[in-house]
């Protein structure tokens, strides 16, 4: 019994390291089989990752060559903006150098502009140098309209009085003062007050400013017998005569009622031109007589014309007689032409012709 459990345990044993061979065995074949499998699919991989390594490299260099391509576009389409911007940059510069220059040219014309705007104010200031800047302004106004025979400058009138210009017209009106005042202090008085008592105060000092230039006009350059009987003040401003015409009515009125008429350099230059037409129009009746003269002459000419065109018309009645003589005499030779070729006879048909015959055709021809 014990002998055979030991057999029996043999032969589990060795069915046992039997079966453990056969596992061993499959399992080293399958071991063998996965490794072949393994090696296949690792062959497999390979050669996939191969060609996908080839497709990679064949992309990476498509993709090179379109990043080159594309690069260059790039460059090429960087180089020509920044050409253009270069180009432009370039006349922007240009452009603004020239503004520049303008603007430095209107700096310097301001710069200068200032100079002599102060130099006016400095000018202005001074009564005695407003009083030449007036005289000067009325100076260039005369003399761009009028001839030199028509004013004369700080003229000598009445008891060895000086006036800034006196217009030469004739009788009448007679010659015309004109004096220059420029009443700034009054005016730019007027201009800076604020409150209505300085206003008033201002307007006051300025009307009384007008009137008494105005009276001192009158009394000193309307002289009976000498010179017309009113005369101008002139006022170098456009600005104080609009400000005196548009809220000073009283004192234009006293000046038109002390024959003294305010004017500016606009309304001077009309006046200008119309006392210019008034020297024309007494050029004009100066020279009347002059024209009578040489139209009394031309009317004489005209007579003594007629008359040789008379004689004229004569001669060639005359010559005109002796050209009809003349055909009459010619038609009278002719006629006796025709008949003396009437009378020959053809050589053929001659005949003697006797003495009778001869005469009676002379007398013929004579007569004819």
């Amino acid at each position: 019994m014990a002998g055979m459990d030991a057999s029996l345990v043999l032969i589990l044993a060795v069915l046992v390291a039997a079966a453990a061979v056969a596992v061993a065995v499959a399992l080293v074949l399958r071991a063998e089989r996965g490794r072949a499998e393994l090696t296949g699919r690792l062959a497999a991989m390979a050669e996939s990752q191969a060609q996908a390594q080839g497709q990679l490299a064949q992309r990476l260099v498509e993709q090179e060559r379109a990043l080159a391509d594309a690069l260059a576009t790039v460059g090429r389409r960087v180089g020509e903006s920044l050409e253009k911007s270069n180009k432009e940059t370039d006349r922007t510069l240009a452009g603004l150098r020239e503004r520049l220059a303008v603007i430095d040219a209107a700096q310097q014309n301001i710069t200068e502009l200032s100079s002599q705007v102060v130099g006016l104010q400095d000018i202005l200031a001074n009564k005695q140098a407003r009083g030449a800047f007036g005289e000067i302004q009325l100076k260039d106004l005369v003399e761009a309209v009028l001839p030199a025979t028509a004013y004369a400058f700080q003229a000598t009138i009445g008891e060895n009085r000086r006036v800034d210009c006196l217009l030469r017209l004739p009788n009448p009106p007679g010659p015309i003062a004109i004096d220059a005042k420029f009443p700034l202090e009054g005016y730019h008085a007027l201009r800076q007050a604020e409150t209505d008592a300085e206003k008033v105060q201002a307007s006051r000092v300025f009307s009384q400013s007008i009137l008494k230039h105005v009276r001192d006009i009158r009394e000193r350059y309307i002289l009976p017998g000498e010179t017309a009987e009113a005369a101008l003040m002139f006022l170098p401003s456009e600005a104080v005569y609009a400000e005196l015409h548009a809220n000073f009515p009283n004192v234009v009125e006293q000046s038109f009622r002390e024959r003294v008429f305010i004017v500016s350099p606009t309304t001077l230059w009309a006046t200008l031109n119309t006392v210019r037409a008034v020297f024309r129009d007494v050029r004009m009746r100066e020279q009347a007589h002059v024209i009578q003269k040489e139209l009394h002459v031309m009317l004489e000419d005209v007579a003594r014309l007629d008359k040789r065109v008379g004689n004229l018309e004569q001669h060639f009645n005359l010559a005109r007689r002796d050209i009809d003589e003349i055909r009459i005499s010619a038609g009278k030779v002719t006629r006796r032409a025709e008949r003396m070729q009437e009378l020959e006879l053809d050589e053929g048909e001659a005949e003697p012709a006797n003495v009778t015959d001869l005469g009676e055709t002379r007398r013929r021809l004579e007569g004819g």
